[in-house]
């Protein structure tokens, strides 16, 4: 079904709760924004930053100031996206607690843009990136209440999956494109790719916000809810009653672990072909184990969380991390060819696209009522939390190829295996009404 052919009258309301009132288009309309926003992240994580930071820095210095750039702005989104959420969550807007955030936060983004691009030092793209990561997660922390709020729980594994498979698709379609245009920029010659590269993501990223505030109809606030002052709510924000939601705790150190392993993947893939496999064009087999584990993460993404709706998150979930742990050991042990390793990269990529898809889901039941946003940021900082463990052990990999011919990656996949199988087995702990 074609996105174009909604109507602007037809909006997700709060009747849809309903499981009758629910319709299939409804999936689409309130995961829509995922899809910008990922192409976003994609093109100028992968393409675009570390193509602005060598107009500033030594050559050989460029990955100490990329991670530096990227580490803080993490860290800054990390607290700022269950902070909204939870401020969005006692807000008493006339047109809606969560479109408010969305609005003024995508907004900034798109503004921020226009930094990204103009920075002529790199402590201006230094601000201007880290205060896109607060304006981007202040908008996500609210948005991300929209499947719990308006979803049915029979329904909201194939919400998941719909907004997993958006993703997806938001983060390769760009990808292709930043990769093509920003290739025609170099050391600030051809910035006219540059802008066109730039501006094409505003534009995405400006239709899917204002359909997203045309489609989606929220319920009027709760009066009733009690109204805080900012820092009132954003110091509550951290708080969990251990006592009576342990299972939401065990939900998020589960979910760091296992983003952590499959973001450890990802980030040092380029290396790891380049070193230990060897090939000439380290970023071209990089790129063909990407795009195999997309095609994984495809099959799996939208099945997966239509099934968890029938038989329950938990068991989808432990066991895509099970199976991300055999590839990860498959990775280690077999011949190190670039066709061969595709193997172990399409499990990776199903086991990737049910975990996300379920494990989101299971993180819509956990949440407690009238919290939705704040507790949804909170799994969502256990995501960014997984990626600065991911990041953490590049030094440890460094020390052990000092000492041994590339003996760091071996360590690095043991370290993976380990995540996802702790990941596994606490999973098991989290108590949920289905099981």
């Amino acid at each position: 079904m074609s996105l174009l052919s909604f109507s602007l009258n037809m909006g997700v309301n709060s009747n849809s709760s309903s499981s009758t009132g629910f319709r299939q288009r409804d999936y689409f309309k309130i995961t829509l924004l995922v899809f910008a926003i990922t192409a976003l992240w994609q093109s100028l994580h992968g393409f675009i930053l570390p193509v602005r930071i060598l107009d500033f820095v030594p050559e050989g210095q460029k990955n100490t100031y990329l991670g530096l750039i990227t580490f803080t702005g993490l860290i800054l989104g990390m607290f700022a996206q269950p902070i909204a959420g939870a401020v969005s969550d006692r807000s008493h807007f006339t047109w809606g607690r969560r479109r408010p955030f969305i609005l003024f936060g995508m907004s900034a983004v798109i503004l921020l843009l226009l930094v990204i691009g103009a920075a002529p030092i790199y402590a201006v793209l230094f601000a201007g990136y880290c205060l896109m990561q607060v304006a981007s997660n202040s908008a996500q922390g609210p948005y991300q209440a929209f499947i719990p709020e308006l979803v049915p729980p029979g329904k909201r594994g194939l919400a998941s999956g719909v907004k997993n498979l958006l993703e997806i698709l938001g983060g390769v379609a760009f990808a292709g494109i930043s990769s093509v245009l920003i290739g025609h920029y170099s050391n600030g010659q051809g910035r006219y790719w540059l802008w066109l590269n730039l501006g094409l993501i505003g534009i995405v990223l400006a239709l899917a916000t204002i359909a997203t505030i045309a489609w989606i109809k929220e319920k009027p606030p709760d009066i009733s809810t009690e109204k805080k002052p900012f820092w009132a709510s954003a110091f509550e924000v951290f708080r969990v009653d251990l006592k009576h939601h342990r299972p939401f705790v065990w939900f998020l150190v589960s979910r760091l672990l296992v983003f952590a392993a499959f973001t450890t993947i990802q980030q040092f893939a380029l290396y790891f072909f380049k070193d230990v496999v060897g090939v000439a064009d380290p970023a071209a087999a990089s790129f063909r184990f990407l795009i195999v584990s997309v095609a994984g993460m495809l099959i799996a993404a939208y099945p997966s969380g239509w099934l968890s709706d029938h038989i329950g998150r938990k068991p989808i979930a432990i066991g895509a991390a099970l199976l991300g742990a055999l590839a990860v050991l498959l990775i280690l042990f077999l011949p190190k060819e670039v066709n061969v390793l595709l193997l172990p990269a399409a499990l990776i990529g199903v086991a990737l696209g049910a975990f996300s898809s379920t494990n989101w889901a299971l993180a819509t039941d956990l949440v407690v009522k009238g919290e939705e946003a704040r507790y949804l940021g909170l799994a969502n900082m256990a995501t960014a939390g997984g990626g600065a463990l991911a990041r953490l052990i590049g030094p440890v990999m460094d020390l052990a190829n000092n000492r041994v011919a590339n003996l760091g990656y071996s360590v690095m996949l043991l370290a993976c295996t380990a995540y996802l199988v702790a990941g596994a087995l606490i999973l098991v702990k989290v108590k949920t009404k289905q099981s």
